[in-house]
């Protein structure tokens, strides 16, 4: 079989390249207005993003300086160099004190626009963790305990999304009433299935239909351990979200820029330009991990079968449920489930990554995207006798990648469109 790795990496370079904020922002922002620009960046794109803002508005637009101020709060080692807006480095998955720090300096800076003012909110996908204002009587400790434990259950991202926003002084269309009367514009790069504004980074300055019920449902169909403390939050009414019908959203608008079907489009583009027959199972795709691996095996046995030359293709964002205390993410579970599933077939190339350069891991920027197999890991498994169910069973994925030598390590990409995941069958 010729050697696929150079196509599937090129099909995953397309897909982030579609939604990476300098070649997109720019035509979505909004003129400048009488007042200041006060731009109020989240998520592991969002220093990326307010340098793009800066760029149009000083360069183009041709604003003072004095004009543009704001703070941009993003994963440790996504940091690029911005003129006007400070860059704050903060904790993902799980928050940390830099996170805080990035909340706080956004809620006050959003407390000073006034009505000539623009607060530019430029939001993507991380948001959640980079921006963490826990609610009174919440301690920031309580709030990362949580977070570690939503991370762990399972849940999809808008279970997740629905708690935190309701233990949150910024979350949940909060952001939006801090900055009113001013106008707010936010520009979004979507990580989330089905596009959904309130899931975006826990939807900060849009109206937010979850309800505090639904966050105490949520806490106890998944078990999460929660303190006395925690309970008495989830049960007090200041805490519910803001709704649909509150002033707040007066003056505000919402774009999203960059979508995973957008950047699901352009790989596909790549992968049938070189001759493959593409079956596209959307950029929507939620479950458990191993569970669609399965079924994503079974589709290309029954492939090879009929004797299709197929790319297998989707994004999405899966899940995994910790069973073990190995090291890993979803998409590096969901090679290694497949690398268990289809260890005799012949002539298939697999991989399956994050668009922002970091899948699971320990929040350091040399975090592995992904992973890829092919034939060579086959054999690679063989000599090193490795048992592929072992270490998906102590979900411990990146250990066993690194044995084979094939996780996918790119470092940050600066944006984030959720998962890219395609199985070539030759």
């Amino acid at each position: 079989m010729t050697d696929k790795r150079p196509l599937l990496r090129a099909i995953f370079d397309a897909a982030v390249g579609a939604a990476h904020p300098d070649k997109m922002l720019h035509r979505h922002l909004p003129p400048p207005p009488k007042g200041r620009v006060i731009i109020l960046a989240a998520g592991k794109s969002a220093a990326a993003m307010a340098a793009a803002a800066e760029r149009y508005y000083l360069d183009e637009a041709g604003l003072p300086e004095a004009r543009i101020s704001g703070v941009a709060t993003t994963r440790h080692g996504h940091r690029v160099s911005t003129r006007r807006v400070e860059v704050i480095e903060a904790g993902h998955p799980v928050p940390d004190e830099q996170s805080l720090r990035g909340a706080e300096k956004t809620l006050a800076l959003a407390a000073e626009a006034g009505p000539d003012d623009l607060v530019l909110a430029l939001i993507s996908g991380g948001g959640s963790a980079n921006w963490i204002a826990p609610v009174e009587g919440v301690s920031f400790a309580q709030k990362q305990q949580i977070n570690k434990s939503l991370l762990r259950s399972g849940a999809p991202i808008s279970d997740m999304n629905t708690v935190r926003k309701h233990l949150s002084r910024i979350k949940g269309g909060r952001l939006a009433r801090a900055a009113y009367p001013a106008q707010l514009v936010t520009l979004a790069i979507s990580d989330v299935p089905h596009d959904d504004p309130a899931v975006i980074a826990s939807g900060p300055t849009v109206p937010d239909p979850s309800t505090l019920q639904e966050a105490r449902d949520i806490v106890a169909r998944y078990k999460i351990p929660a303190e006395d403390s925690v309970k008495a939050a989830l049960d007090d009414p200041r805490n519910e979200s803001v709704k649909p019908d509150d002033k707040a959203f007066e003056h505000a608008k919402f774009a999203i820029v960059a979508k995973p079907r957008d950047s699901l489009e352009a790989a596909v583009r790549v992968a049938a330009e070189a001759g493959y027959e593409v079956i596209d199972l959307g950029a929507d795709l939620e479950g458990e991990a191993r569970a669609v691996a399965e079924a994503h095996a079974k589709i290309a046995r029954d492939a090879r079968a009929a004797g299709k030359r197929i790319a297998l293709m989707s994004g999405g964002e899966l899940t995994v449920i910790v069973r073990g205390n190995g090291r890993g993410g979803p998409n590096q579970e969901y090679v290694l489930a497949l690398a268990a599933s289809l260890a005799d077939m012949p002539n298939v190339a697999i991989l399956a990554a994050d668009t922002d350069g970091a899948d699971g891991g320990a929040g350091k920027p040399d975090d592995p995207a992904g992973a890829m197999v092919d034939e060579k890991t086959f054999a690679k498994i063989r000599e090193l006798k490795l048992d592929a169910t072992a270490y998906l069973d102590n979900n411990d994925a990146t250990t066993f990648f690194e044995k084979t030598g094939d996780l996918l390590i790119t470092g940050p990409t600066l944006t984030n469109v959720n998962d890219v995941r395609v199985i070539l069958v030759d």
